[in-house]
Parts: structure tokens; sequence; C-alpha cells
């Protein structure tokens, strides 16, 4: 006893049948032809019966399997069939679903007509060759067409018995063209100019039966198609639709099949063919309209989005989409969306790579990438200036349209001006633009949004290894500054992280904010000096380092602090006595952060130690550090002392930012 009945002489039919015995319900699967039949392959669920049923036929195949369903996934234009069905099931008072495939768009270019007895008077009075895609059981129908069989060009399946039948009607040789689809829009293009067509004749099949591509073929050859109209006009569910229905009415639970594909840079000729395979068998494709638009296929039901919980919810409320590909942009492992979608779905979730636009571009321009440091400046802080002045190669996305000159403008201004830009523009498509220049020469450039840079510094130096820049190095003026050792020492007990958000209060020359910035140099530094002579200086050296992500604030601590983000880290090197009043700012903002303050008085270690106390600070700890330097006395050493500094640090109560 079968539970199902599919009538399946299209795509859409043998998809249920497979859909019915995966989920391990007994389906019986009728096919007109051998050839139907042999497209399934039968297993304990799934029995094929080939051949042409009569009404009565059916009515005695439902009464001795006693169906609950059966379903018609005819061919549209198989009309008499599906009126014996309805008649069968009817007298036998069996449930009847129809499932039909989706007509095509309506075209503007075509000649609708409502019979192949239509189409052939209507052609009857044109010139030029006819490209028939009708197969070959109305072909016969065509050779009232004077000249027919120098005209037409008849593409039918490859069966003896097919060819035979053509034979007998004259169409033979180079105008019979023995093939099984699906056929490509390149392959139609390829016929339609071969036999140099001027009209192709076709049913409105759908997506499953090749309409779209036969129409894209003819637009781009110039030829006009004849559209043969659906006999019927009939209501039924789409394929995903009864895979809903079924799922109902069986108890199913329905499975999705998702595919996260990196579409490389936007053409279609960068895909990977494993890509391409995801685009073309999935029933809904996902993403940024850019995206889909380069891989969408005709037909294909398409969702323009790209945030990760919008298109979940989506997937998760749509499962009648057996087949889902979410287009990303570039390569799922590179600045990709990929790992956010990853953590939000669940199933049956398939990775599928791409070309990587950095990939792409480092070929384009003939450099190696294995020693770029590579980085997106698109949609996110990216402290470009800073890698690019200690790697010799550095490769970024942008993302804008003055991208390319705002950089160039910044490395200018940090005296880089001789770096060379090598910029892409719009990678894989026709209007792809490559050129590289100086900085100097790009600093008014605009170019397109869709961009990437790499940025070659001959004169790149390399970081630091250790805290403790030589006291040398920076530009001092009369302002005060942490010296090497005691900065050592107060940026160890600091703990940065690359990322950190770091406050100087009472910067002075900046010593100790630009190796701050140099150590953070994903993050930032914020350097608090009420001063004017030590804020030139700071300016200078931040020029000096090129430590772009530090920001160099006015004013006096707290109230200049006030608008600032909030802080991971806080040196306090300067309080103008207001040490409790900036603690108590920095816990405010961040409970957990961590604190480190120099004391030379006296007075602001007092202060430092009840505001420890006063806030309830933690992990303290203390350090009295005295050093000296030597001095030449002729050909003699004299040690110097320096004055002796406190180094307090403290961390707060809550959790770190």
């Amino acid at each position: 006893m079968y539970k199902a009945i599919v009538f399946a002489g299209t795509t859409e039919g043998y998809a249920l049948c497979e859909f019915l015995a995966e989920n391990h319900v007994p389906v019986y699967a009728c096919a007109a032809t051998e050839y139907g039949g042999s497209l399934l392959k039968e297993n304990e669920f799934l029995h094929v019966s080939a051949g042409r049923l009569k009404t009565e036929d059916m009515e005695e195949l439902f009464q001795r399997e006693a169906p609950e369903i059966v379903l018609d996934a005819t061919h549209p234009y198989a009309a008499e069939v599906t009126k014996n069905i309805r008649t069968a099931c009817e007298n036998g008072n069996i449930r009847y679903q129809r499932v039909l495939r989706p007509e095509g768009e309506k075209n503007r270019e075509a000649i609708y007509v409502e019979s192949t007895e239509k189409a052939a008077e209507l052609l009857s009075g044109t010139e030029g060759n006819i490209f028939l895609t009708t197969g070959s059981k109305e072909l016969s129908k065509f050779t009232v067409i004077p000249d027919y069989q120098e005209r037409l060009f008849a593409r039918v399946l490859s069966i003896p018995s097919v060819i035979s039948s053509c034979a007998e009607l004259g169409i033979e040789g180079k105008h019979l063209i023995g093939m099984q689809g699906p056929f490509s829009t390149e392959i139609n293009e390829a016929m339609l100019r071969q036999f140099q067509c001027s009209y192709l004749v076709t049913k409105d099949t759908g997506l499953a039966g090749g309409f779209p591509e036969k129409m894209e073929a003819c637009q781009r050859c110039g030829v006009t198609p004849v559209i043969i109209g659906r006999p019927l006009q009939e209501e039924g569910l789409s394929l995903p639709e009864a895979r809903v229905f079924l799922a109902k009415l069986f108890g199913l639970t329905l499975s999705q099949r998702v595919s996260l594909v990196g579409i490389g840079m936007g053409a279609e000729k960068t895909l990977t063919l494993e890509g391409k395979k995801a685009f073309d068998e999935a029933e809904l494709l996902i993403g940024a309209k850019r995206m889909t638009d380069a891989v969408q296929r005709p037909g294909q039901m398409v969702l323009h989005e790209y945030r990760s919980d919008k298109i979940v919810e989506y997937i998760k409320t749509h499962p009648q989409y057996r087949t889902v590909a979410i287009a990303l942009s570039g390569d799922v492992g590179f600045y990709s969306g990929a790992r956010k979608l990853m953590d939000l779905l669940d199933g049956d979730v398939q990775v599928i790579c791409g070309i990587s636009s950095v990939v792409y571009f480092m070929a384009k321009i003939g450099l190696s990438w294995d020693d770029a440091r590579i980085v997106s400046a698109h949609g996110r802080d990216c402290n470009l200036i800073a890698l690019i002045r200690h790697n010799p190669k550095v490769f970024s996305i942008l993302g804008t349209e003055d991208g390319v000159a705002r950089l160039a403008s910044r490395l200018v201004a940090y005296g880089m001006g001789d770096v060379t830009l090598y910029v892409g523009e719009n990678l894989s498509y026709e209007n792809e633009k490559i050129f590289h220049a100086s900085a100097a020469e790009l600093t008014e450039y605009r170019g397109d949004a869709l961009s990437v840079v790499t940025a070659c510094n001959e004169k790149a130096l390399p970081l630091p290894a250790v805290h403790g820049i030589c006291d040398e190095e920076f530009l001092r003026g009369k302002a005060p500054m942490t010296k090497e050792e005691v900065r050592t020492v107060s940026l160890s007990k600091l703990r940065l992280q690359e990322d950190s958000v770091c406050y100087d209060v009472g910067a002075g020359t900046g010593s100790v904010s630009v190796e701050m910035a140099l150590r953070a140099w994903k993050g930032q530094v914020y350097a608090i000096e009420k001063k004017e002579d030590a804020l030139a200086l700071l300016k200078e050296n931040r020029r000096k380092f090129a430590t772009d992500n530090l920001e160099i604030v006015p004013g006096t601590a707290p109230e200049a602090m006030v608008e600032l983000p909030v802080p991971t880290h806080a040196f306090i090197g300067g309080s103008s006595g207001n040490m409790n009043e900036i603690i108590r700012l920095l816990l405010d903002k961040n409970p957990g952060v961590r604190i480190v303050i120099n004391c030379i008085t006296l007075e602001t270690v007092t202060e430092a130690m009840n505001a420890i106390r006063d806030f309830s600070l933690t992990d303290v700890d203390i350090v009295q550090l005295s050093a000296a330097r030597s001095k030449s006395i002729g050909r003699y050493h004299m040690m110097m002392g320096e004055n002796p500094i406190y180094i307090i640090s403290c961390s707060g109560r809550g959790e770190e930012i």
C-alpha cells in the first residue's frame, strides 16, 4: 500500500517522489515513458511504473493502492492527462493535489499565441529560420510552414523512436538536433547563431524547463520568441509549497541545506565551480543586491538582505525552501559575515570558499601576499598609518569614494608621501581599474567605493620589540617628560592589549602616549594636556612616530575627559591636584579600568593612596624606582641620580570592558 501516488512527468514530480521516499513515505511514481521512469531510482519506499495510463487504468490503480493523496505533477501542457487524473480521483473519491511550476515572466519582445496551430499559422507568414524547442509530439503541425524543411531546426530528445518519427516528416540532418536538457543560455545562444535563426518557438515551461535561459538567449541574439500559452488556466502548489503541504499531511520534519558561498569580487567569472553549483541548485538566494544580481538564476526566489539575524529569521520561517544559498562578498573566511551566520544557523550548513580580493588583486599587480599585513578598513576602525609605517607591504579593503585620498593625505601629513599605493577598483567587473602612484600624488583622488589598496613602504621601520624608546628620539622642549626607565616599568604595569582604549592624563611631551599608541595599534589613545607648549610638542611627536590612533585632547582633567569614549586603561602622569575626581570619573566610565599613577612628590603619593582606599581599588602594587645615569667627566663616568618615582598600579572592582 502506497500512501502517495505521484504522476511525475516533470522535474517537480521527480523531486517530490525523492522527497517522500527520503522521509520513508511509501510513494508510487507514474511516468509516461520508459525514459521518464529511468530518471527515478527505485528503493524500498519508491516504486516506479512507466507507461501511459487511461482514466480507467488510473481508477484501478487508485482502488488497489488506496493512497491518501494523488499528486499531479505532470507537464503544464499535458492538459488531457491532467483532466484524466482529476476525473479518476473524483470517481474514486481520492484526494487530488495539482503541483504546478510557476509561469515565466512576461517578455515584451515575445509573441504569445494560444496553441501550436496558431504558432505555425503565424510563422507561415514570416521569413527567416525557426528554432523549435517544443519537442517532437507536435512537430507535424509545423509542416504547414512553406519551405519548412529548410527553415525549421528542431531540438528533440535523442531517442531512436523520436529521431525516426522526425525523419519521416522530412526533418533530419543538420535540421534535427537530438539532445537532452537542461540547456544553458550559452548553448541556446550558440544554436541560434549557428543556424542563423530569426524565431524561437517554445512553451512557457518555467524555471525547471529552461524557459528563462531561452529568453535570455533570444535577447542576446536579437531573436523573436514565439511562446505557446498553457492550455489550462490552473491553480496549484509550487514545489516548495508542495513540500510544506506534504510535511503537514504526513507529519514530516522539513530539512534545509544552507550554503554560505563566497562570490569572490562579484563577477560570475571569479565564482568557483562549487559555488556556482550551490547557486544553480538554490531554491532561495539571499544577499545584498549587488551580490545577488551577479549570481541570480532566472526565476529564482531572492531575498535582498545582509543582516545576519534577519537572514536567519527568514530562513527559519520559510521551511519550504529546501536549498538556500547565501551570497557573501569575497571569501567566507576573509572579513566575511559567515562567522556570525555560522553561530546563528543550525542544521545542515555548508561553507563554500570564494576568491578573496587580496588573492585576486595581488596577482593582478604581480606581488606576493604571504608577507603582507592584511586588514580591512571597510566599515571598521583600522590604524592603517601605523601598519604602513611598520610594514613594507600592507593590503586593505577600503569602501568609500574618498578612501584613497584620505589615506594618502594622512600618509603625507606623517611624512610618508613617497609610499607607493596600488589601487584596485571594481575588481573582476568590466570597469575594473588598477593603477599605482605615490601617496603624494593621490591626496585629491576620488574613485569608486568598491576598492582595495596595497601600500608599499620601502622605508618601513620595525615596531620596537620592548617598551622604552630612547628619550633622545622624542622632541622635548621645556615640557616634562616621563623618562625611558620609568616609562618602561609604568607601561609594563599597565598591561596594554592591542585594542586597548587608553587615557594619558597630563601627557606632557607625549612619550607615554606615543608608546601606548604603538602598543595598542588596534585601539585608541587620548592624550589629555592643558599646557600650550606641551600640546605643540605632542603634535610633533605624534607626527614623527606616525601614531594616527593618538588623539590630543586640550584641557584639564577630569573635565576634558567627560566626553571621551570608555577607557580600558589610564596612565596618570599629572593630576593638577584632581586625583580623586579623575579616578572617580574613570571608575564611572569603566568600573574595571586598569590605572597606573606616577608620583614624584609625597603629597601626590598621599592623594593616590587615599583614592585607592576611598574607592576600594584592587590589585594594588607600589614600586619606588630610583634610576641613575652615567655622566662623562674626563675619562671617568659618574652616576647622576634621577628623581625617585613612585609607580602605583591598581584596578577597579568591576568587570573590565
